[in-house]
C-alpha cells in the first residue's frame, strides 16, 4: 500500500476544479474504438472513505480480459483532496486512484471506473477525467442514472436503452443480468459507446456489476480498513 499526499496546486474552490474540468473536457478523445473486448488487461478502480478521519483509499485491480482472473493489484491511502460537491467529485479521489495505478506492476489496458464520464452535468466525470490524466482507455459504469432519464430496457441480458439529458445520448442503460436492474455505461476516453457496452458485458459473467467493479470495491475497503486501525489514536495507559 503506498501513501499519497494531496499535490501542489491542487484545486482547493468550486471556481478553480470547475476551471480544470472546462481545460481538460477539451482534451476528451471520442472518436477511437478502443481495446478489443475480452483481450488484454482491464482494470478496475474504486476508492472508500473514512470522512471522520479525513481518509480516502483507492484500489486499482488488473485483470486478465479472457479469463477475469486477476494479473495484479495496488492500494493507496490518501488524505481527502476536495471536499464533496455534486459534480466535482474526481477531486476528491483522482490523486490517490493515480497513486494506485502508479503502483501496478504492469499496464492496465483499458480501465473501468465506478461512475461517469460523459454521463456527467458537465460532460467530464471520472472516467473522462482519469483518462485524460493517464492517456488511457476508461469507460464509466455506474450504478445508477443520476440526472438523466432513460427508458427500461428489454428483460433479456444485453438490451439496452439510451441515456438521455434531454435529445442527447450520453450513454446506455445496460441490461447486465436478464430481469435485473440495468447498469449506466458511458464513455470516458479513447472508447466508442458501443465498445464500452461490449466490455461491460465481457465483465459481467455471472453479476449485475462488472468484476472489475467488485474486485476494486473490495480491496480498497479492505486497504481503508487497514489504514484506520493505524490511524487510531491509542488509549493513554491508565494511571496506578
Amino acid at each position: 500500500m503506498t501513501t499519497e499526499s494531496i499535490p501542489a496546486g491542487w484545486p482547493a474552490t468550486e471556481e478553480e476544479a470547475r476551471a480544470v474540468q472546462d481545460e481538460l473536457r477539451a482534451r476528451v478523445v471520442l472518436d477511437q474504438p478502443g481495446p478489443p473486448p475480452g483481450r488484454g488487461h482491464v482494470t478496475g478502480v474504486d476508492v472508500a472513505y473514512d470522512d471522520e478521519r479525513d481518509l480516502v483509499a483507492a484500489a486499482a485491480v488488473v485483470l486478465d480480459a479472457t479469463s477475469l482472473d486477476v494479473v495484479a493489484e495496488a492500494t493507496a491511502v490518501g488524505r481527502i483532496s476536495f471536499p464533496y460537491v455534486p459534480g466535482l467529485l474526481a477531486f476528491r479521489e483522482i490523486p490517490t486512484v493515480l497513486a494506485a495505478l502508479e503502483a501496478l506492476p504492469c499496464p492496465p489496458g483499458l480501465i473501468v471506473c465506478d461512475g461517469y464520464g460523459l454521463a456527467h452535468p458537465r460532460r467530464f466525470g471520472l472516467a473522462s477525467h482519469l483518462g485524460v490524466l493517464t492517456g488511457l482507455p476508461t469507460i464509466g459504469v455506474a450504478k445508477n442514472p443520476f440526472v438523466f432519464t432513460y427508458d427500461d430496457p428489454g428483460a433479456p441480458r444485453g438490451s439496452a436503452s439510451p441515456l438521455l439529458a434531454g435529445d442527447e445520448e450520453v450513454g446506455r442503460a445496460l441490461r447486465t443480468r436478464a430481469g435485473v436492474k440495468p447498469v449506466f455505461v458511458s464513455v470516458g476516453h479513447r472508447v466508442g459507446l458501443d465498445g464500452a457496452c461490449a466490455h461491460t458485458l465481457a465483465l459481467t459473467p455471472r453479476f449485475r456489476l462488472p468484476e472489475t467493479t467488485r474486485r476494486a470495491d473490495s480491496l480498497c475497503r479492505e486497504a481503508l480498513q487497514e489504514a484506520t486501525i493505524r490511524h487510531r489514536p491509542t488509549s493513554a495507559p491508565a494511571k496506578s
